[in-house]
This record gives C-alpha cells, sequence and structure tokens, in this order.
C-alpha cells in the first residue's frame, strides 16, 4: 500500500536556531557586544550595564565551538535545510566599522562547509535580535538613519562573501516585535516612561527601507539567491460575534500585517497612513526611501506559535500570560506552561491568509514547543519522553499539509530550537524545544553533553517519509 502526502517532492524540512541563543564565545575571535549580552532575563526583566555571568547566552550551548557535532546530528535526522542567523557584531563588532573582522567570517565559512558536507541548505537569518551594543549606546539603535547604512554595509559584507553558497536570505527576525520588544528587535535603549511612538515608527520606517536596500544589493552582488521578509504571525479572533470585536481584530491585525505588505506590496497602505495620522506621527521618508522600498522580496517566511483573540470591551481586556503582542486569552484553548496558546488550526489560516493576501512563496522559519523535558534512562540510553512535543508538531504539520492541498505554496518548515537553546523571551534554558537535549541548566551547570530525545527519531521518520508518518 502506498502512503500518500500532501508535502511535494523538494520541501525543504529542517530546523532553526539564532546565534545570540546558541553560539556562546560572546568575546572571542573579535566578536563585540550585541544587546543580547546584556539582557540576562530576556525581554522579561531590566538589561544589565555590563555582560553578567547569570547571563547564559555568554555560553549558550557552546555552538561556536561544537557546531560541527550539531550539524551532524540535523543530518542524522535528515535535515534539507538549517536556518542560522549570523552575529552583525561577530562581523562588525561595533557596528560602524568600515571593515569586518575576517575571523567572525572565517567562522561562518566553517559552518557553510559543515553543511555542505552533509547537504544541507543554509537559510541564513542576516538580523536575528542582535544589534550590536555600540549602535544601541551611542545611536539610540535604528531610531537613527544612519543604521540604514551600516546594515548596508553589512549585508553586502555577507552577501559578497557567502552569497554564492547561501540561496535562502532573511533579512531581519519578527521584524513587526519592534514596537513590543524596543531594545531587543530595535537596540532601541526604553527611558523611563518608554520609548515615544514617534521614534518607535521611525525606528520601524528605518528597518523596513534597510530590508528593502538589502534585497537590492542582494541582487546585484548575488543574483541566484532569494531574499524573504521574516514575520512574527498572530492569527486573531473575535471574543464575540459583535461587529465590535471584528474591527478590533481587523484593526489588532492591521498592525502585524503593514510589515508585510510593504515588503511585498512596495509601498505603505493606505489603513497604515491613517494610524499615523491619527497617532499625530510625521515620518520622515525621502524621495530615496519610497524608490528604495520597491525593492519587494522573493517570498515571506514567519514564526508561529500561538493564536490570540481581541474584544473591543475594555472589561474583557486580560492579556493572556504569554502574549508579547498583545491580545487577549481565547477561552476555547489550552495554553503551554508559558502561557502560548496551542492552535494548530491557526497555522493554517495564517498560512492561507498570508497567501491569498500577497502571493508570495510562504516558509514557516519557526514553530515548536517550549517545555520543561525531564532526562531519564530508556534501554541503557540517556534521553528525553517527550510525546507532549511529538503531538504539539505532528498537530500543526497535519495543518501544514491542509493548507498545501489548499494551494498554498509552501517552500518549507524548519522547527524552532531544533536543539535546546537559551529562549529569547525569558532567556531560561528549562525552556526546551529541542529534538536534542543539552545538558545545561537555568543556573548554568551541566556538562553540554548532548543527546537524542524521542522527538528526534519521530523527526527523522517525519522527514524520511516526507509527512506521510505524520498521524492524523
Amino acid at each position: 500500500m502506498t502512503t500518500t502526502t500532501p508535502f511535494p517532492d523538494g520541501f525543504l524540512w529542517g530546523g532553526a536556531t539564532a546565534a545570540n541563543q546558541i553560539e556562546g564565545a560572546y568575546d572571542e575571535d573579535g566578536k563585540g557586544l550585541s544587546v543580547q549580552d546584556v539582557m540576562p532575563k530576556g525581554i522579561s526583566g531590566p538589561r544589565s550595564a555590563e555582560p553578567t555571568p547569570d547571563n547564559l547566552k555568554l555560553v549558550g550551548i557552546d555552538h561556536y565551538h561544537r557546531y560541527a557535532e550539531d550539524i551532524a546530528l540535523f543530518a542524522e535526522m535528515g535535515f534539507g535545510v538549517y536556518r542560522f542567523s549570523i552575529a552583525w557584531s561577530r562581523i562588525f563588532p561595533k557596528g560602524d566599522e568600515t571593515e569586518p573582522n575576517e575571523a567572525g567570517l572565517a567562522f561562518y565559512d566553517r559552518i557553510l562547509d559543515e553543511l555542505e558536507k552533509h547537504g544541507i541548505e543554509p537559510l541564513v537569518t542576516i538580523s536575528h535580535y542582535e544589534t550590536p551594543l555600540h549602535l544601541a549606546e551611542q545611536y539610540g539603535g535604528w531610531t537613527d538613519r544612519e543604521l540604514i547604512g551600516f546594515y548596508e554595509r553589512y549585508a553586502r559584507t555577507l552577501f559578497e562573501r557567502f552569497g554564492a553558497r547561501v540561496k535562502y536570505w532573511l533579512t531581519f527576525n519578527e521584524i513587526n516585535s519592534l514596537l513590543h520588544a524596543p531594545f531587543m528587535s530595535g537596540g532601541i535603549p526604553i527611558p523611563e516612561g518608554g520609548v515615544p511612538e514617534q521614534q518607535l515608527y521611525q525606528a520601524m520606517h528605518h528597518e523596513l527601507v534597510a530590508s528593502a536596500r538589502a534585497t537590492r544589493i542582494a541582487r546585484e552582488v548575488a543574483p541566484a539567491a532569494k531574499v524573504g521578509c521574516m514575520v512574527l504571525s498572530m492569527p486573531i479572533y473575535p471574543l464575540t460575534p459583535s461587529p465590535d470585536d471584528a474591527r478590533a481584530v481587523m484593526d489588532a491585525d492591521h498592525g502585524n500585517l503593514v510589515y508585510g505588505d510593504v515588503h511585498t506590496r512596495g509601498e505603505y497602505p493606505g489603513y497604515f497612513l491613517r494610524t499615523l495620522r491619527e497617532k499625530g506621527i510625521d515620518l520622515d521618508i525621502t524621495d530615496q526611501d519610497r524608490d528604495d522600498l520597491t525593492n519587494t522580496v522573493d517570498f515571506v517566511s514567519f514564526s508561529y506559535y500561538m493564536s490570540i483573540a481581541e474584544t473591543a470591551d475594555p472589561s474583557k481586556k486580560v492579556a493572556g500570560e504569554g502574549n508579547i503582542m498583545g491580545g487577549v486569552s481565547n477561552p476555547t484553548l489550552e495554553a503551554s506552561e508559558w502561557g502560548w496558546q496551542i492552535d494548530p488550526v491557526g497555522l493554517r489560516l495564517v498560512l492561507n491568509q498570508f497567501w491569498d493576501r500577497w502571493q508570495k512563496p510562504l516558509f514557516i522559519v519557526e514553530n515548536g514547543l517550549g517545555a520543561r523535558d525531564q532526562l531519564v534512562e530508556v534501554d541503557g540510553e540517556k534521553t528525553v519522553v517527550d510525546d507532549y512535543r511529538i503531538a504539539y508538531l505532528n498537530d500543526h504539520l497535519v495543518q501544514v499539509g491542509e493548507a498545501l492541498q489548499d494551494g498554498v505554496d509552501v517552500l518549507g518548515y524548519t522547527s524552532w530550537g531544533c536543539i535546546d537553546i537559551v529562549s529569547a523571551s525569558t532567556a531560561q534554558l528549562s525552556k526546551r524545544y529541542g529534538f536534542i537535549y543539552v545538558d545545561r541548566n537555568d543556573d548554568g551547570t551541566g556538562t553540554l553533553e548532548r543527546y537524542r530525545k524521542k522527538s528526534f527519531g519521530w523527526y527523522a521518520d517525519v522527514i524520511r517519509s516526507n509527512g506521510a508518518s505524520l498521524t492524523h
């Protein structure tokens, strides 16, 4: 009996990480400090004045020295693609230099060598929540127009060095998180009382222009490359059938969709211009900026972890524990230990919404379940019996298959934190996502040894069968 699968031949299966959460070696080989090196509690706590020993990201999981071992494990699962980010401050330690740091470039050459050895396609994020700290402290991060030029130089350096070896590029990770996490997402120091909205929206504009310029440069320097944007996806449901709640959903949706609209259409949509008018915000947009924005992306990538609900009723606006992007809890859904509501069907909905809206190929580059894992011994081998993670991923991937049958063009799927890494939101290691357990604890203790979880073999079967092994 032949088993059919909706996943097309050539569908890219793999996993995803970020430099600041995995590499460690925060001060080795000429690397400068990034904003992450002074965020010991993630976005949930205050920044420190300088790197402190309680910041787990300073060591991460020591991928900087163990990358060959880790990539071999990815290959054992059958990865066809691996999404990783390049640390900006490894290439330009302060961010505003004119010449790159060769030792930093050489490290990523070694990563690419290892991926090529195993036949794994690289998917590279140019900037993943790791703005050089110098740019944050001396320029105010992305509030300063000068960062466009610094980013342009950085992107050009990467395209010239790696353009022949990397087909898929992402300009900014979750670019629509800037308004919600200004320091982590945009290197914007947060004064008491918060960052003024005028500055936040100007920073957003600067990032969008920089992203479009990078897209143009890639087409000049590496014409075979494909450049995508990357947004945090968040399906939003009305809390009740009230038309006012439906309108509240539309308004909240617009706040997220504007980033993809600009990346795919090349200009600001009318609803966003209305938002600026009503907020009294007058953006500095030059004719050159408008021309730059017309360099639209080849594909749209996104993260998907949860959905939210929205209401126009102030008395019902109770934010969910894990809702970084606002919204209220959906009473029909269960939540993870960190308050993220679990909604596999929402992934199918967002795939259809994005495809219908933008008509660009889509790439799911983050999806996964953060959970507390327990290392146990089974048949003499140390492992984690993570049936909860298998169920989560299975149910989400079944919905990807449904979207494919709906006619949505999906390039691939990279599970987030395919090996345990330091969490971005809480800076914990106990919030684990991986198929591979890393022996390191929240207090920094542990051997850093790697162990295959039960989900490791499960995902290998999914990849080997091109999704046919998924259970409905």
